[in-house]
């Protein structure tokens, strides 16, 4: 089971991954960037190099990068979606020096475009940025709030099946944005994962968010809770974390825990339910 949490990079790989053994990790997804957007920080290869032997010798899994949340592709302005390609461009150059990573991002916002135009956009900034070599480019799925892409998975293939690189990218499923969206993983985790399949394929799905939502659901808000403590529940982790066609995938906390020994806590209890 490929069980981690959201953790800082700024003091280096290597110490991003003894901090993920400390909390009984063995997968995590960091940000490339501020998450609110700006400039990387510098690389050092030997901090790379270092994290890639100790992730090895410590049976680590692939790790989930994720972008700024400010980039968006299908904007309405052109010097904002030319804000978003740089840092892609960027943070895909910068991943390819890790052996196992993904690279997540959230579709974007159509702000008043609608959703076919902004699903154009996207995808043709995504044929771009996907023309070269590098990690697997993983959508988000979200909660569909505002104008936001993603919140159903009509959306979500639509977008895969403009872009047209089945090799490059895949989707990564936050439990929360879904149930907020109007999916019943409480009540039909079954259904969802088969219209999930029907719509998109499983094939596709390459990692997970596990997050409680403090939401009922179809609430379209989008606003986690910690494990157990939402309207999720925690029989519905136990699902998930024991599902045949899901516990192989990397599953990452993003939930609104104090500290890392928060998510030391919740990592305990999600093995323990699997």
């Amino acid at each position: 089971m490929l069980i981690g949490c959201h953790l800082s990079c700024n003091k280096g790989y290597l110490a991003m991954g003894r901090e993920m053994t400390r909390l009984g990790a063995n997968t995590c997804a960091f940000f490339t960037r501020n998450p609110r957007g700006g400039k990387a920080r510098a690389l050092d290869p030997a901090d790379i190099t270092a994290y890639e032997r100790y992730a090895a010798a410590q049976g680590f899994g692939t790790l989930v990068a994720h972008g700024a949340y400010t980039v968006n592709l299908c904007a309405a302005r052109e010097d904002i979606r030319a804000f978003g390609r740089d840092c892609v461009a960027e943070d895909l150059q910068r991943l390819a020096l890790f052996s196992n990573c993904v690279y997540n991002i959230h579709p974007g916002s159509h702000v008043g475009q609608g959703t076919a135009a902004a699903t154009a956009l996207l995808a043709n900034a995504l044929r771009g940025l996907l023309a070269g070599s590098g990690p697997v480019l993983l959508l988000e799925t979200m909660a569909g709030k505002g104008t936001e892409l993603g919140g159903s998975f009509e959306q979500l293939r639509d977008i895969l099946d403009a872009v047209d690189r089945p090799e490059r990218m895949g989707v990564c499923l936050d439990t929360c944005h879904v149930w907020d969206a109007g999916y019943d993983l409480r009540g039909d985790l079954e259904g969802v994962l088969a219209e999930f399949d029907r719509v998109i394929g499983l094939h596709r799905l390459r990692a997970l968010h596990l997050n409680d939502s403090m939401n009922p659901c179809g609430s379209r808000k989008d606003r986690h809770a910690c494990i157990g403590q939402g309207a999720l529940g925690i029989e519905t982790f136990r699902q998930i974390v024991r599902h045949p066609l899901l516990r192989t995938l990397p599953m990452v906390l993003e939930t609104p825990v104090e500290d890392n020994d928060g998510y030391a806590r919740e990592i305990a209890l999600l093995r323990s339910l699997a």
